[in-house]
């Protein structure tokens, strides 16, 4: 039990140099890449081109204005590492009038109930649990969303999304954070096109550190005390292409492709260089008369290496999948991650909600 306590806590504060590098690191503010909503992820996140309603503040913030009700809310809570880290969603959009639309997202990301067992043994030497005190590692972003339609186009439709980003590792670090991401959408018969810029202004947190708390355990561990610095979020760019069937009155199905752009260097994914790599996500989603989905899509294309003694490569992919029904104002939605097997990790089973109030059409 000592060992284990002394490992989380550990593992928590030695990421803290690593936070607080001044270079641009490739992964920084990766809890904002995880997606919203059950339906997206039953869909490997293939939305831009054809999100809508109250997740599109953090899809494309475009699709605000294809809100199916006055006002929308969406809920959605997943686990990860077998229960570890929690990651929680809300967010509620409404129109403004017949051409624009507003919309507000909170997403939480967070390690609760970590050990810290700086005073584990007394003044004496003695081993005493009873000093054991916890803290949590947690991220947090504020989405403030505008979309509006574009008059002079026909079909277009432009938004974007304002963020606000918290981290905080108990009382030993914490940063604030601000960006924005811009999005358009354009619609033509069947055709959805989408563009979403993420961190267009190159989002910054800036790292507060609390040096007086770490100084002993670094110095224990011979590690550098990290200083207060910045840390920077490069652009990243999402094209989309959604092509909407229909079938009689009934049936309906919904194709979609995203090109997730990187400019950041090299990146282990379907197509890479230097600076750019491009990972693809694609999706479809089967639909019976607008109340129950049938979802797929195939993402995180990735090249491994086999443990044989050639250590050869090859491609993996994950495909993920997922159902959807609307009871009344009601929407449930289901997807199941990780059917390939590429990870370690377990599936994961998410639900989200959506609630419609006061829909338009009655």
């Amino acid at each position: 039990m000592q060992f284990r306590y002394w490992f989380l806590f550990l593992l928590s504060v030695g990421c803290l140099p690593a936070l607080a590098q001044s270079l641009t690191p490739k992964y920084s503010n990766e809890f904002l890449s995880i997606g919203v909503g059950a339906r997206a992820l039953a869909m490997s996140g293939s939305q831009a081109a054809h999100v809508g309603g109250v997740t599109a503040g953090y899809w494309n913030p475009a699709g605000l204005l294809r809100v199916e009700a006055d006002h929308s809310l969406a809920l959605m809570h997943s686990e990860h590492f077998a229960g570890i880290a929690k990651f929680d969603y809300a967010a509620y959009s409404t129109p403004i009038d017949t051409l624009s639309s507003l919309g507000i997202s909170l997403i939480r990301f967070g390690v609760d109930d970590i050990p810290d067992t700086r005073f584990l043994y007394d003044a004496s030497g003695t081993l005493n649990y009873d000093n054991i005190r916890f803290f949590s590692a947690a991220d947090y972003a504020l989405l403030l969303s505008y979309a509006r339609h574009i008059p002079q186009v026909p079909g277009l439709r432009a938004g974007a999304s304002t963020k606000i980003v918290h981290r905080n590792v108990g009382k030993f670090a914490n940063a604030w954070g601000f960006g924005l991401d811009a999005g358009l959408q354009w619609q033509r018969g069947g055709w959805q096109l989408g563009l979403m810029l993420r961190d267009i202004t190159t989002t910054f947190n800036a790292w507060s550190i609390n040096t007086e708390l770490l100084q002993d355990v670094y110095a224990q561990t011979g590690n550098e005390v990290p200083e207060n610095s910045l840390e920077i979020t490069l652009p990243k760019a999402v094209l989309g292409v959604g092509r909407l069937f229909r079938f009689g009155e009934d049936l309906s199905l919904l194709a979609a492709a995203d090109l997730v752009t990187t400019f950041d260097g090299p990146r282990n994914v379907l197509l890479k260089s230097d600076p750019v790599s491009v990972d693809p996500q694609l999706g479809m989603e089967l639909g019976y008369k607008g109340v129950i989905w049938l979802r797929g899509g195939i993402g995180q294309f990735q090249q491994v290496r086999e443990l044989n003694p050639e250590r050869s490569k090859r491609y993996t992919m994950q495909p993920t999948g997922g159902l959807g029904v609307r009871l009344g104002m009601i929407r449930l939605d289901y997807a199941l991650t990780d059917l390939g097997n590429v990870s370690d990790a377990p599936y994961s089973h998410i639900f989200s909600l959506t609630f419609n109030f006061r829909n338009k059409n009655e």
